[in-house]
């Protein structure tokens, strides 16, 4: 049962000690304490370990039996007024020969940087979210068009299987973040916690309120690591999404991207607007801003994700 990797670790006791006590120490906090267990006495060292996982297993069930009663309610921090502008009027129109030619520019950026990106084995993710028939999946294949398809993963985001309602919701997102040199697209995203899941109710108010620090910190962790990241919300008028599901419902060619679910949820227009606004608020950060993409008109809106993309990604390579 001894390995020779026992032995190095055993040589080099004296400098692992020192290693040790520093996780410990900046490690050890009030929701994931330390328990150190002192092991030169087996029948101690066993006897302390179950006292420890008995007291933290009924620390659990007293909580999970006073939750909504005694439990500590977590207060909402209102964001600034106006930190996140939305508009969803470009500040420009463009002429289709216009559009055509800076979407081809913008297309042979993409390609260079895509391959720059695999080069240098930095992944990138990019985050689509915004209201129904913004344009998600236009914006999204003008973006991949020019790009190695071995070279990147674009991920519908549905409603969560039960494996992965049994996880922890970031967790299925985790699964698909990109590898060294890999590119993943979002549509739609872990944002869903604060948007939909809190508007129709499918979580609760306390995990929905948790989720702005948990999202932020999932984000400052992964650059911090070495990944990049953009984050889109595509913003449309309520008269420009009307439009828009109508001109679907009479197109027999796009009938199937409209659902009663989209009418449904546009009845909940308000609600959502303020789940929305606070969801800009808190989670656009130094380390991961948002970007609102002004989409009311298509054209526009699909050539600001393009040079937001190409923007980052040249600040990434300096």
């Amino acid at each position: 049962m001894i390995t020779k990797g026992d032995w190095d670790f055993h040589s080099q006791y004296d400098s692992y000690v020192p290693i040790i006590e520093q996780f410990i120490e900046e490690t050890d906090n009030a929701s994931a304490p330390w328990t150190v267990v002192e092991a030169t006495d087996k029948n101690y060292t066993v006897l302390k370990v179950y006292s420890a996982v008995i007291k933290a297993l009924e620390k659990r069930v007293s909580h999970a039996d006073s939750h909504g009663k005694n439990a500590k309610k977590i207060e909402i921090i209102k964001p600034k007024k106006n930190e996140v502008k939305r508009s969803s009027k470009a500040s420009k129109d463009y002429t289709r020969g216009e559009y055509e030619e800076e979407l081809h520019a913008y297309g042979d950026r993409i390609r260079d940087i895509h391959y720059r990106f695999y080069k240098r084995k930095l992944p990138l993710m990019i985050v689509y979210e915004g209201w129904d028939a913004a344009g998600k999946g236009g914006n999204i294949m003008r973006l991949v068009r020019h790009m190695n398809p071995r070279g990147y993963d674009v991920v519908p985001v549905e409603r969560p299987d039960q494996t992965e309602l049994d996880h922890h919701y970031l967790w299925r997102f985790y699964t698909h973040f990109p590898k060294r040199g890999h590119v993943t697209i979002f549509d739609r995203s872990w944002y869903g916690r604060v948007l939909v899941e809190r508007v129709e109710g499918f979580c609760t108010e306390d995990e929905w309120k948790r989720a702005y620090n948990e999202i932020n910190e999932m984000e400052q962790a992964y650059i911090d690591s070495g990944g990049g990241l953009v984050k889109f919300w595509l913003e449309i008028s309520r008269d420009e999404q009307l439009r828009r599901f109508k001109q679907r419902q009479d197109d027999p060619l796009k009938q199937w991207k409209i659902t009663d679910e989209d009418w449904r949820n546009r009845k909940r227009w308000d609600e959502y607007e303020e789940a929305v606004d606070e969801m800009l608020g808190r989670t656009s950060t130094p380390h991961a801003p948002w970007t609102v993409i002004e989409s009311d008109d298509k054209w526009s809106a699909r050539l600001k994700t393009l040079k937001t993309v190409i923007e980052y990604s040249e600040s990434m390579f300096q």
